[in-house]
């Protein structure tokens, strides 16, 4: 991967996240940069787990892997939140 592709998926991986959070209901006990964070990495898995299915490279929009990038954002939101609320 070259270093275009890690700063792209870096800005993909805030947007994810960020829709991610908007997905989860409720208020979310996570700060901003956690939720970066959570983004990006569920931009990689959710690229690695297209690529598996082979949906990853589409003509046009890629939707199956951002709603895949999403979910995965989505669960991660939800799963540091529940954490931090047990606290």
């Amino acid at each position: 991967m070259e270093i275009s592709g890690i700063i792209s998926a870096i800005v993909i991986g805030i947007i994810i996240g960020i829709l991610g959070r908007l997905v989860v209901p409720g208020r979310q006990r996570i700060g901003i940069l956690l939720t970066i964070v959570v983004g990006i990495v569920a931009a990689f898995i959710g690229s690695g787990v297209a690529a598996a299915f082979g949906v990853a490279d589409t003509k046009g929009v890629d939707w199956i892997e951002w709603l895949v990038q999403i979910g995965l954002a989505a669960v991660g939101v939800a799963a540091l939140d529940r954490t931090r609320s047990r606290r």
